[in-house]
């Protein structure tokens, strides 16, 4: 639209920033990256969807962007989290790096390579698609050989500007590497003097005794407070988030932008603080290490991605929100489906556009690919979760049922049910579950006026349903009760039982129609 105001999503304002403050370049570089020391939980993926966004702001503005993704797999293995298989065996690989330690659910290559490969296989189903770097591989290879000279040059700029955030000075004897030890693999080692070149002289608590050339052997790498701003300035990023415990003053950033622009020359990044994510219900800050965390494989089983995306997208990155997988999903679905409509809608005034554009540019953010240029089919997961009882979760039967579903709508459908299945069997109330009964089930024992209630809803929906409207059919039913002379509230659920096997269901009326005349004359008729 031609008179669409200026973006005020923070994904624009913070790509404006990152043009303002790094200048017009060729290729903007944006990163995140973590440590595979467990389940890449949905807390982390707060900071990947952040940087995902903002590399779209950057794109939508003509700009070529590098998204890169450090999977920090040359960090030490600290903790066996409380899931893992074989306890005792995996705890004979703490000390050591990450990327040692073995795979004992998928049979990958070593740990930390299952935990990336479940993440890589996933982002591309919510549309985010980084160039991985594989810190093991890079640190093995003697590539950062020349940064970590430079780290040991710099030795005393980085103690004082380590020491001005610690309660406590760093030892004269601390260097800043850490070295694997060749012959036990595990970090248990203590640097003793450096020659000035490449070759660094270590003892182990096994020990080992040796000096090592970093540009010929993989043992020896950056403490993590080092290693960050080198990659800053050895993969010249522009812009990288991060959570607001690293953003706390005297923090890890404080001492990385130090280390950036004195050790390695290198404008620190621009950056915002994200907040953590919780789970409803669960309190607290989630852990990949401590176990039990809420993956982003089980939030794309309640989750279109779309709607996965807009639960970021339409949130500031610095407000704490949760993830809920109770009645709350119901909710944010239909807050979904109401941005959508807001897109395919009409603004005709100043002030209808202004709204529009706001909403309108959360819903871009939030496509997984290309934004629809026509209407997905909107169908609330209540009523979803209802259809999808009554056709035996066949999801074919369901869209054949509606009637009125497009072509270009039945891929994003299907997704749909295919979420509300799995929310209806984990999550939802008992009373959102439910199966139809065939009318080949032990008949109810009623008496007298029960029995002429199940015949007389017998007749109305022979001669009514699907002939008349909702509405008028609405009232046959309620002419029942009146015609037995009984409240609806004693009618209803008798109705239920003879139908669901249960006392309480859906909007009696809407269910009914829902079911269809066929279905119902199978139970009720037998009455």
């Amino acid at each position: 639209m031609n008179n669409r105001p200026k973006s005020t999503h923070w994904a624009d304002l913070t790509a404006d920033k990152i043009i303002r403050e790094k200048g017009d370049k060729e290729v903007y570089t944006c990163a995140s990256g973590i440590t595979p020391s467990g389940t890449v939980h949905v807390g982390n993926f707060r900071e990947i969807i952040s940087v995902d966004l903002t590399v779209r702001a950057l794109r939508d503005m003509g700009k070529n962007v590098r998204f890169i993704y450090s999977w920090d797999d040359y960090d030490v293995f600290r903790k066996v989290p409380k899931d893992m298989p074989k306890q005792e065996e995996m705890a004979t690989f703490l000390r050591k790096p990450i990327v040692l330690a073995p795979d004992f659910i998928d049979g990958e290559e070593s740990y930390a390579r299952a935990n990336e490969k479940r993440l890589e296989k996933l982002l591309p189903e919510v549309g985010i698609f980084p160039e991985y770097i594989y810190q093991a591989t890079k640190y093995r290879n003697s590539e950062y050989a020349d940064q970590m000279k430079i780290a040991l040059e710099h030795r005393d700029v980085i103690r004082r500007e380590l020491n001005d955030s610690r309660t406590s000075d760093l030892p004269d004897d601390w260097w800043p590497v850490s070295v694997f030890c060749s012959k036990c693999d595990k970090d248990t080692t203590k640097v003793l003097d450096w020659d000035g070149e490449y070759g660094v002289h270590y003892s182990c608590d096994c020990g080992n005794d040796e000096t090592v050339d970093m540009k010929t052997t993989p043992w020896v790498k950056l403490p993590w407070r080092i290693d960050w701003p080198m990659r800053w300035a050895y993969e010249g990023v522009d812009f990288e988030p991060a959570g607001k415990d690293h953003h706390s003053d005297g923090g890890s950033f404080d001492t990385a932008k130090l280390t950036g622009k004195e050790v390695y020359n290198h404008e620190p990044p621009v950056t915002f603080q994200y907040d953590f994510i919780a789970v409803k219900g669960r309190g607290g800050k989630m852990s990949s290490s401590a176990g039990g965390v809420i993956s982003l494989a089980e939030v794309l089983e309640v989750y279109q991605p779309e709607v996965i995306r807009y639960l970021f997208a339409g949130t500031r990155p610095n407000s704490e929100f949760s993830i809920s997988f109770d009645l709350d999903v119901l909710k944010i679905y239909e807050d979904y489906d109401k941005c959508e409509r807001t897109y395919f809608s009409k603004p005709e005034t100043d002030k209808q556009m202004k709204k529009w554009a706001k909403e309108a540019r959360i819903y871009e953010l939030s496509q997984v690919g290309e934004v629809p240029i026509q209407m997905p089919y909107q169908i609330q997961i209540r009523q979803l979760t209802t259809l999808l009882s009554i056709h035996e979760n066949n999801i074919d039967s369901v869209i054949e049922a509606l009637g009125d579903v497009e072509p270009h709508q039945i891929e994003r459908l299907k997704r749909r049910c295919e979420c509300a299945i799995n929310w209806s069997r984990d999550f939802a109330p008992e009373d959102f579950k439910f199966s139809i009964n065939k009318g080949e089930e032990e008949l109810l024992d009623v008496n007298d006026q029960e029995r002429k209630i199940l015949q007389l809803l017998s007749v109305a929906v022979e001669n009514y349903l699907g002939k008349v409207t909702e509405k008028e059919f609405g009232v046959k039913v309620y002419d029942v009760a009146r015609e037995v002379e009984i409240e609806t509230s004693e009618m209803f659920p008798l109705v239920y039982r003879a139908i669901i096997g249960k006392e309480k269901g859906p909007r009696l009326v809407s269910f009914l129609s829902t079911i269809g005349r066929d279905k119902l004359l199978k139970i009720l008729s037998r009455y």
